[in-house]
């Protein structure tokens, strides 16, 4: 009569399953295994004051538990966050098999319920992914959601939001219009659709349309409509039309220093300077930290050839915003031509030791897994790039000790970025991009220097991370041109301009090339197509008025050394088309 009563206490029953747990698993039986350790509650379980062979049960059962866990892959939430994904996941799933999609007039009541419960778990997951940044995984969620969207703005806007998020415009901007046709008197719709239009895709003739989507609400779009107006003076910027619509929209938002700015950029493109400096000083007085107006004004100054003003005013952008690299070409840029290329390799070599550090805090960032928000490490000392400089000072020019020296150096400071760069290219394309920039930048500097050894290192090591770059090829037709060997580098013009036709650039010098070669209708050809690309290019209009005259055509060539004076006096550093174009 005792022994019933003890076996089946508690304690009794916990140690009962624990074993049954072990024997399902010795037979293979994995799934029963873990419900018994489930009834068991083996989470739960105290071991305080228990003997030996119960602390060894229960550790079995966790080891037990596991391999069970492991043999079927199955997916255990780390933290409450996980978990209560996992949650809405199997909720969702649920959503969609119960889901009443019947447009039947009998089932109008089932449908509104299942499209409440529906959304209501689409906002969670959104919320929940959103603060994650799993943008794709949203919006493939969302697109599940679609046999519930018939007329439903809500689940389409969502589902728009989530495809910009995660970089899929061109269907971001397909669902947008889809939005705009259920609620046509949003402006925010149509609004942003421009934003992804002129910013993301260039889709410049679409951009338009959705901004005159939003100016033909009128006054019902609110404070929209002078977004709209700017929307589109951007798209007609971009399209190299006048700036009337930028006007409209500062009079509709006089306050806004963004309209302000792009109303300034649009006449620096048409070359009236002092209006453009006139209103961009009425933009920096409602922010004077705008990283953008700031860029501009340094341009500005410049295409007037006040190159110390320029420099004044980039370093003072660059002590708010330290990691441009915009604004630290924009400043190599201005010391070449202030001071000479020696002063503007020195910022180079600075770039390359913010670019080893801004790639060192990305490693750091990357590396530390355990919490879905990671602190940025504080860089104490780092081991910078050192870009070793040529002996500018050396005269003797037949002694080769100094350049060799510098030679040395500078290849090995490469070497040692290049085998970070080969072996762990990770981060944004981006940042590659401007290591890039950078190498090639330098090699120009060095050219001018006539330091082609050196010029020849950088191009290097701009091939080994983008060796089909149309950047790359231009250097090494420019370095192959000045070492004399002009066919090899018509061949490398040639093959930058098959990867970038609209290469202003790349056709200056093949059109220079050409002339030097005697090809020279070839080289009028050319020149003229860079300058109907762009035609503010004072060198283009130098080098065609250059290949007229050396075939008798006088006339028509003092024409193009007047354009070219003229568009030279009123021209930036660098072109004004680097300040970014968005709303």
């Amino acid at each position: 009569a005792l022994f019933p009563s003890l076996l089946f206490q508690p304690k009794y029953m916990v140690e009962a399953m624990l074993i049954l747990g072990k024997l399902h698993y010795a037979e293979g039986s994995y799934r029963d295994a873990i419900s018994m350790y489930a009834k068991a509650g083996i989470d739960d379980i105290s071991t305080k004051d228990e003997p030996l062979y119960m602390l060894r049960l229960v550790t079995e059962a966790f080891v037990i538990k596991e391999n069970c866990v492991l043999s079927f892959s199955v997916y255990c939430p780390r933290d409450n966050v996980e978990e209560a994904l996992l949650l809405l996941l199997i909720s969702e799933s649920m959503a969609n098999r119960d889901a009443v999609i019947s447009r039947a007039p009998d089932q109008q009541d089932d449908r509104a319920v299942s499209l409440r419960d529906a959304s209501a778990v689409y906002d969670l997951l959104s919320i929940t992914l959103g603060r994650r940044g799993q943008y794709v995984m949203l919006s493939e969620c969302l697109e599940r959601a679609m046999k519930f969207a018939f007329d439903e703005f809500h689940l389409w806007y969502q589902l728009a939001l989530s495809m910009v998020a995660c970089g899929k415009s061109a269907y971001a901007v397909s669902v947008l219009k889809e939005c705009a046709k259920l609620r046509p008197a949003d402006p925010t719709v149509p609004l942003l659709a421009a934003k992804v239009c002129i910013g993301s895709l260039h889709w410049l003739e679409e951009g338009e349309n959705f901004a005159k989507m939003v100016i033909d609400l009128g006054e019902d779009a609110g404070e929209s409509l002078a977004k709209g107006y700017l929307a589109l003076g951007l798209s007609y910027s971009l399209q190299a039309t006048d700036g009337e619509l930028s006007c409209l929209a500062r009079e509709l938002g006089p306050e806004d220093h963004q309209i302000i700015l792009y109303l300034s950029l649009q006449l620096a493109l048409v070359r009236q300077i002092s209006d453009a400096i006139e209103h961009l000083q009425e933009a920096l007085q409602l922010c004077k930290d705008d990283m953008n107006s700031l860029h501009l004004l340094a341009l500005l100054f410049s295409a007037q050839k006040h190159y110390q003003h320029a420099l004044d005013v980039i370093n003072m952008a660059i002590v708010e915003y330290p990691e441009s690299f915009s604004l630290l070409f924009t400043k190599v840029k201005l010391e070449w031509m202030h001071k000479g290329p020696e002063e503007a390799l020195v910022t180079c070599r600075h770039m390359l030791q913010l670019w080893q550090m801004v790639y060192s805090v990305l490693q750091h960032s990357g590396s530390e897994k355990g919490s879905s928000v990671t602190e940025t490490p504080v860089i104490k000392k780092h081991n910078g790039l050192h870009l070793t400089l040529p002996d500018a000072h050396d005269t003797d020019s037949g002694s080769q000790r100094a350049s060799s020296l510098a030679a040395s150096r500078l290849e090995q400071a490469m070497s040692e970025i290049t085998m970070q760069s080969s072996t762990m290219k990770q981060g944004p394309m981006q940042l590659w991009t401007a290591l890039e920039q950078i190498w090639l930048q330098a090699a120009e500097l060095f050219m001018e220097q006539h330091h082609l050894k050196e010029a020849g290192f950088c191009i290097q090591e701009a091939a080994t991370l983008f060796p089909t770059s149309h950047a790359v090829l231009y250097m090494r037709g420019r370095l192959a041109e000045m070492k004399g060997n002009l066919e090899e580098a018509k061949q490398l013009y040639d093959e930058a301009l098959t990867v970038n036709p609209a290469g202003v650039e790349i056709m200056h010098s093949l059109g220079l090339v050409l002339n030097r070669l005697g090809r020279r209708e070839l080289a009028q050809k050319v020149l003229r197509d860079a300058i109907q690309i762009q035609n503010t290019s004072h060198q283009a209009w130098n080098s065609l008025g250059e290949v007229l005259q050396a075939q008798g055509k006088n006339e028509a060539a003092i024409e193009c050394f007047l354009t070219a004076l003229d568009l030279e006096s009123s021209s930036p550093v660098i072109p004004f088309t680097v300040i970014p174009r968005e709303l």
